[in-house]
């Protein structure tokens, strides 16, 4: 893509229609929600796109679209400014969401010293951080060190804020990584931790059940996958794990 000047540059809000889940169990249902998000077009021509809170604050990782995608999947709106979200960032908070996001960028390349580099930037500036905390945490389960992973782990499960929704990226994949790299005992706290705040949600009970049965703790395992059904009697993965453990003969199904 050739290079933009600085009059031709896109930059501003554009929003883009989801659909989302209202509700658990049967009162379930899905919606179309609109979400908004910061754009700003690069020399190179590439769009780099990051969502808004509803305070119109930038939040979360920053990707990057070409022209086209943006044009076809977002809409222009005029009418919202950064003004107040720039305005409501003090410096450091922008050098903390710098840093992470340079972190993000290599981590996704296989980079994982780079981006440790980067994240230890953003943490000596604000040690809750959650992402950066995610990001190094999954730095150090990429690359097998089980000891400096756990105490990000000991961190990241002190903080309320992981769990919130606009993480649920990342949380998903920290815990799936905790689990897979054979830190059981780990991703069931992490999940326990999280179904303390957020009971409701049949995902988390479904995560819980493979913990357990990656801990060979299969009574619990179950005890979480009757809930997860509870919550969700159509669960697809949920119901695939039951068939599963009826295959192998296991008392209780």
């Amino acid at each position: 893509m050739s290079e933009s000047s600085d009059l031709d540059r896109l930059s501003g809000v554009f929003s883009q229609k989801k659909k989302a889940k209202i509700g658990t169990g049967a009162t379930a249902r899905r919606t179309e929600v609109v979400f908004y998000y910061a754009v700003e077009e690069r020399e190179n021509g590439v769009m780099q796109v990051q969502a808004l809170t509803p305070g119109d604050v930038p939040y979360g990782p920053i990707s990057e679209i070409t022209r086209e995608e943006l044009l076809a999947n977002y809409l222009p709106e005029p009418q919202k400014t950064l003004t107040r979200a720039r305005a409501a960032m003090s410096p450091q908070d922008m050098d903390i969401q710098k840093a992470v996001a340079r972190g993000d960028k290599f981590r996704k390349r296989g980079e994982n010293f780079t981006a440790e580099y980067e994240y230890n930037k953003a943490l000596a500036m604000d040690e809750r951080n959650v992402r950066a905390n995610f990001g190094i945490g999954l730095c150090y389960i990429s690359r097998g060190e089980g000891e400096k992973a756990k105490e990000v782990f000991e961190r990241v499960v002190k903080i309320d804020a992981v769990f919130e929704d606009e993480h649920k990226h990342l949380f998903n994949e920290f815990g799936i990584s905790l689990r897979k790299s054979g830190m059981h005992a780990e991703a069931m706290e992490y999940y326990r931790r999280a179904l303390d705040l957020s009971s409701e949600d049949e995902n988390l009970h479904y995560n819980m059940a493979r913990a357990a049965y990656d801990n060979k703790d299969i009574g619990l395992s179950l005890v979480y996958l009757k809930s997860c059904l509870a919550l969700n009697p159509t669960h697809e993965q949920a119901t695939k794990f039951v068939e599963f453990l009826r295959h192998k003969n296991v008392a209780g199904i």
